[in-house]
């Protein structure tokens, strides 16, 4: 088994499942509301019967009062595709071991890939930064998992982050509707981004930022002379922390709050993930949030 594929981290993410909240399109009947009309469970209205209709679904006590053969029509439930998109840029190396966020966003990808294939739905992956690295497309076939865990184990900090681009072309390429899942530390200009989101919101998507920082990129806990590199180009700047904090930290606020309110403000999923902080907690959290919705 990929060492991304942690048991505790799975078992919780299982349990929970990643339900559609909102309409999707899908091929096959499964466990998310679809646009189109069936005979399955949830009932929506009646319609005339027509020749070729199964009898069955003739609603007797309709006709009883109408004289007339009408069809009960229920809502059609469907599978959905989940497109996963892992930003591997240069920032994406920041930090050590575990806390190390290309490796955190490695695992939340894996984790959320293998919960939806479990529960009968598809699931894609990307994993880009100035452009796409690495492209695998829709399945729900179990070794499918073993696939996007070899792609991501595979995948390396690469170049300058370039989010907007790529989600509109994704907007553009996939006209099924399902769940957009975006897994980065978000170092792009915030109003390209969220022009991105919205792209992809506004063709019927749903939409989840994963957005993930470093215990240091929110707090900057540094002291002493510190030569600061740039991760994503070549400059570097010499400088004291401890002086640099109070605006550093207003500026981070800034931009954080920027960016969950205008994800709000879209109905955009917007879930902070400190890599300090264990995945089984955060993407827990997240999915036991996400399921009360759904019921909702």
């Amino acid at each position: 088994m990929s060492t991304l594929l942690q048991p505790d981290v799975l078992a919780r993410a299982e349990a929970l499942g990643v339900k559609a909240r909102q309409i999707v399109e899908g091929l096959r009947v499964g466990d998310h509301k679809s646009p189109f009309r069936g005979f399955s469970v949830e009932f929506v209205q009646h319609r005339e019967y027509v020749p070729g209709d199964d009898i069955k679904h003739i609603d007797w006590k309709s006709y009883g009062r109408s004289e007339r053969y009408t069809v009960k029509q229920y809502e059609q439930e469907t599978n959905f595709i989940a497109h996963l998109l892992v930003d591997t840029s240069n920032s994406m190396r920041y930090g050590e071991g575990d806390q190390n966020k290309l490796e955190y966003a490695k695992l939340i990808a894996a984790s959320l890939a293998f919960t939806i294939v479990r529960q009968r739905d598809s699931v894609s992956l990307r994993t880009f930064d100035e452009r796409v690295r690495d492209e695998l497309p829709a399945s729900g076939a179990l070794p499918h998992i073993n696939a996007i865990c070899r792609t991501l184990e595979a995948a390396g900090a690469g170049e300058k982050t370039a989010i907007a681009p790529l989600l509109e072309r994704l907007a553009d390429q996939v006209s099924r509707r399902g769940i957009v899942i975006l897994i980065s530390d978000c170092f792009d200009d915030v109003e390209k981004l969220l022009g991105g989101l919205r792209q992809v919101r506004f063709r019927g998507h749903e939409v989840c930022l994963f957005h993930v920082l470093h215990r240091d990129e929110i707090e900057f806990p540094l002291d002493g002379n510190i030569r600061f590199t740039n991760l994503e180009g070549a400059d570097y700047l010499l400088a004291r922390p401890h002086l640099l904090r109070p605006a550093y930290q207003k500026a981070v606020n800034e931009y954080l709050t920027d960016l969950q309110r205008g994800c709000e403000g879209s109905r955009i999923d917007y879930v902070p993930m400190r890599t300090d902080r264990p995945p089984t907690h955060a993407l827990g959290e997240y999915l036991v949030r996400r399921l009360q919705q759904a019921k909702r």
